[in-house]
């Protein structure tokens, strides 16, 4: 409970830090608004380690993801919105959407067969179970090859993509509920009476949600603040440094339950996150840019 209880104080003084509109030095404000967006991603980890007593542990993680990829969202939104009016910005958006995913892949996933090898000195065997959540990644993925080919990402690709979510959503939905092996701070909130324990998942999920929300912004702001006070070109910065802030949620919950001796978990958390990425994300991006042009647009590459 202990490290509930300090993800919950980084949490709130994040949000504090936030809504009191504080200037920080640029390595501060890393630290503070960085180490808020850890805390939070442990608080999901509890929470989707509850729910799994209550829904579907492939639904439980589709939340998980959703919740810890609302940065993402932010950042490449902004990027699409701004890019109806400021055309250099959607490159931006596609140098954030694709920085991110190869973030996700080539590091998060390596990272949490990593940690497991080196704690127990054996490989992770992803749960039969996971096979939906990698069979509608498959899918998004055949069909993306498109994307570059045609050079926009377009209105029939935004149709394919967000149905595709749709349907993995459906499914996991409809998949059975497992009661999980739970220890430790979420064994203790998963021995409430039934009302208290969905009360407290909910109120994790949400506190978790808002910090993540408010926090990760900044963080990437005095992230790429101190980048270019080293010199770094601006457009690395957006491919690489603004995803490695956005992404963070999902890769520290993936390493937190990697050290916790649950990398099925992890690993399913990162590929759920890809699935929402590649398939909702990249979905709405020319949606978003539409919107903000006031007609019917694809968003060029």
């Amino acid at each position: 409970m202990f490290f509930l209880v300090l993800s919950f104080l980084i949490g709130v003084l994040g949000l504090l830090a936030r809504l009191s509109g504080l200037h920080l030095d640029p390595l501060l404000g890393s630290l503070l608004f960085g180490g808020a967006v850890a805390g939070a991603a442990y608080a999901l980890s509890v929470a989707c380690e509850v729910a799994q007593l209550d829904i579907p542990r492939s639904l439980s993680i589709a939340l998980l993801a959703v919740l810890a990829v609302l940065p993402e969202y932010a950042v490449d939104f902004y990027f699409a919105w701004t890019a109806a009016h400021e055309p250099a910005y959607a490159a931006y958006a596609a140098a954030n959407m694709t920085g991110a995913n190869r973030l996700l892949i080539g590091f998060g996933w390596a990272l949490v067969a990593i940690l497991f090898w080196l704690k127990a000195r054996r490989s992770v065997d992803l749960h039969v179970g996971y096979m939906m959540e990698v069979r509608y990644l498959l899918l998004a993925t055949l069909y993306s090859f498109l994307i570059p080919i045609k050079g926009r990402i377009d209105l029939l690709d935004a149709a394919v993509l967000v149905g595709l979510f749709v349907l993995y959503v459906r499914e996991a939905y409809k998949a059975p509920v497992e009661e999980p092996e739970l220890e430790g701070t979420p064994a203790k909130i998963g021995s409430l009476r039934k009302p208290l324990r969905r009360l407290a998942v909910a109120l994790l999920f949400a506190f978790a949600g808002a910090v993540i929300l408010a926090s990760t912004e900044p963080f990437a702001e005095n992230l790429i603040a101190l980048g270019k006070s080293l010199g770094i070109d601006e457009f690395i910065l957006v491919q690489w440094l603004a995803p490695l802030a956005s992404e963070s949620p999902e890769i520290i919950v993936a390493t937190v339950f990697a050290l916790k001796s649950k990398p099925v978990e992890g690993l399913g958390a990162l590929i759920s996150a890809k699935v929402n990425q590649w398939t909702l994300l990249v979905g709405t991006l020319p949606l978003v840019y539409s919107v903000s042009g006031g007609r019917p647009m694809a968003l060029p590459l």
